[in-house]
């Protein structure tokens, strides 16, 4: 074709840090029905949990991480995925002692 040029589109490719790796791999290897804390998965830095999965929890089980005391980051929303998993609550809070997936259980 005279006078045309062909377009490429580039798209920059993504890439994930092994550290956010490590934690989204832990988040997709919570079972249906148990949490995790956010501090469970970043030992040290929970911080970095949540901010890992605002930015790239695309995809993953984000509902099934809380806080340490088993309160809920995303309220209702988080609590109705929970819910139909079967996690127990006491109050607003999810029961820890009974949902949270003990250390020694290997991801699946």
């Amino acid at each position: 074709m005279s006078g045309s040029r062909a377009t490429i589109e580039y798209v920059p490719r993504r890439t994930i840090p092994a550290p956010y790796t490590r934690i989204l791999d832990g988040v997709r290897a919570i079972p249906e029905g148990f949490v995790r804390t956010y501090g469970d998965l970043s030992p040290g830095a929970p911080r970095l949990t949540g901010t890992v999965l605002r930015h790239h929890g695309d995809g993953v089980p984000w509902w099934r991480v809380v806080r340490a005391d088993g309160s809920l980051a995303k309220g209702e929303r988080q609590r109705a995925h929970l819910e139909t998993e079967g996690v127990p609550f006491r109050g607003d809070r999810v029961d820890l002692d009974v949902a949270r997936l003990p250390d020694d259980v290997a991801p699946a």
